[in-house]
């Protein structure tokens, strides 16, 4: 990845989620990653569509997965629309 540096936590997390998995904060936290909400925001802001999901596990706690998928063309034309009003 030319974007993101290869030695670093964001990295370990963009690794994952290409792979197609679905990221939850304990997951991340074997990878050495505390804060997954900051290292998935830090992907965001590279161009990657990170979409986040929340479910109830089976013992009721409310757990957040991201994933990194593919944006929808609602999505992309709302990002150029903003781009061009200078948002």
């Amino acid at each position: 990845m030319k974007f993101i540096n290869p030695e670093t936590k964001t990295f370990k997390v963009f690794s994952a989620l290409q792979e197609g998995k679905a990221l939850t904060a304990s997951q991340a936290s074997k990878l050495g990653v505390k804060n997954l909400s900051a290292e998935v925001s830090r992907i965001r802001s590279h161009g990657f569509a990170v979409y986040t999901n929340s479910r109830t596990a089976g013992n009721g706690v409310q757990v957040t997965e991201y994933v990194l998928g593919k944006p929808s063309r609602k999505l992309v034309a709302a990002g150029y629309r903003a781009l061009a009003l200078g948002i």
